[in-house]
């Protein structure tokens, strides 16, 4: 089969950064005047969540010795409900696999999925937090604010996610995502939120906004009475900094890798259009994405496959790696049971791209609209497919990189990785330019 030709794209995206991390956190958390608050002597749960976070170990390591600087004990708890495969241990790894231990951290790690109730919802709903953090004598909840993968609103993921699912563990993660099949998700996460923070002594927040780069853009250090009108006015602006696909119609989306440390649904529904349906972009939604062809698991995601059910086609090699304990516990805790379903899977790419671009109806397959990329989350650079060369008169944020060339697999009957595949040069007599 002739696939389509490819050519390399760089999205120019609007992209403030900081480039001083640690020094920004502390300058942040200098300015609500911790000491007021915490003193000499008093304990202080950090809550770390499990999202590949940029610079997440330098941030937390800032929050630790600013804590440390008054004269307080520090210790960092994982706040990720059932990630880990819902095991202690596992949510212990996921930290130590970002960086943050007690080595590197200069601090304990208590790592547990023992809870307590704190409070119940006016139907009933039973509200629960982890047990470690609500012995200290006050909780820090570091996060990244972000559009969240299942739900719209003022409110979706953040501090007052933290609270609710993360620091919920399995537990709470559970009853609150059941719970949302019957009542909203930002009727949900304001009231756990709001009992949360009457019960338990939520010092401040540190939030983090990141650029289309992946990089981290701003830093707020938020008083626990403000998350809520704060966290709008920073969704709102993280919205507008996250990344896209270059075009909003496509045939075929390859993604070379998924997994948890990518995205909580191992894909960003914001990034491949399907936030409301797994299958295809529902009225109004972009991008408008036929088909989804995801090749490999990230190591960091420890074979949890959640999202996977997203894709309409895999390789063997992404289904030999999936821990089915820890991607059932994700989805079935989720509420989310179709993310965990096994796509058509073939041993090699080739097999793979020969059944998608088959599938696509009657669009001759040199014509079809592909795009590749690494991860949904590196959204930098990406392969399009020749189809897409008149559409980039008066694209100021498209430069192209690498003119039209072949798409082919290797020996082995695979697509090279990625990054690889940027080093293959243009066409004999095509400009990149």
């Amino acid at each position: 089969m002739n696939y389509p030709e490819m050519f390399r794209l760089r999205q120019i995206f609007d992209a403030p950064r900081c480039d001083e991390v640690y020094g920004a956190v502390r300058a942040e958390i200098d300015k609500l005047d911790p000491g007021s608050k915490i003193k000499s002597g008093h304990t202080v749960a950090v809550a770390a969540g499990s999202r590949g976070v940029a610079n997440i170990d330098t941030i937390v390591k800032a929050t630790v010795d600013a804590v440390k600087d008054l004269g307080a004990e520090p210790y960092i708890v994982p706040a990720m409900g059932s990630h880990g495969g819902g095991t202690a241990e596992g949510q212990a790894a996921i930290l130590d696999g970002y960086g943050i231990n007690e080595q590197t951290m200069g601090c304990p790690i208590r790592s547990s999925m023992d809870v307590v109730q704190v409070g119940t919802s006016d139907f009933g709903m039973p509200i629960y937090f982890d047990r470690n953090a609500s012995e200290a004598d006050h909780v820090i909840v570091v996060n990244r604010v972000k559009p969240h993968t299942g739900f719209a609103g003022e409110i979706e993921s953040g501090l007052m996610k933290m609270m609710l699912i993360g620091l919920g563990k399995h537990k709470g993660a559970s009853i609150y995502h059941r719970a949302i099949i019957h009542h909203s998700f930002d009727t949900i996460v304001r009231l756990v939120g709001r009992v949360v923070r009457e019960e338990i002594p939520i010092a401040f927040g540190v939030a983090t906004l990141e650029n289309g780069y992946d990089e981290t853009a701003e830093i707020h250090a938020i008083d626990a009475p403000d998350f809520e009108e704060v966290e709008k006015v920073l969704q709102a602006k993280s919205k507008a900094y996250c990344p896209k696909l270059p075009f909003e119609d496509v045939d075929l989306l390859i993604i070379d890798e998924m997994g948890k440390d990518i995205s909580g649904a191992g894909m960003d529904t914001n990034v491949i259009g399907r936030k409301r349906n797994d299958r295809k972009a529902i009225d109004g939604d972009t991008p408008r994405v036929l088909r989804i062809f995801v090749r490999d698991l990230t190591e960091i995601t420890h074979g949890n496959a959640t999202g996977i059910g997203m894709a309409e086609l895999t390789t063997k090699r992404l289904v030999d790696k999936i821990d089915y304990h820890a991607t059932y516990t994700n989805v079935i805790t989720g509420q989310h049971v179709s993310a965990g379903a096994v796509p058509l899977h073939f041993e090699t790419d080739r097999e793979v791209l020969d059944v998608a671009l088959e599938s696509i109806g009657l669009i001759e397959i040199p014509d079809a609209r592909v795009l590749w990329i690494k991860n949904t989350l590196d959204l930098g650079e990406v392969e399009a497919s020749a189809a897409y060369l008149a559409h980039l008169e008066g694209r100021q944020d498209l430069e192209v990189l690498v003119g039209p060339r072949r798409l082919e697999t290797e020996a082995d009957g695979n697509l090279p990785a990625f990054e690889a595949f940027a080093q293959t040069p243009a066409a004999e007599g095509v400009a990149a330019d």
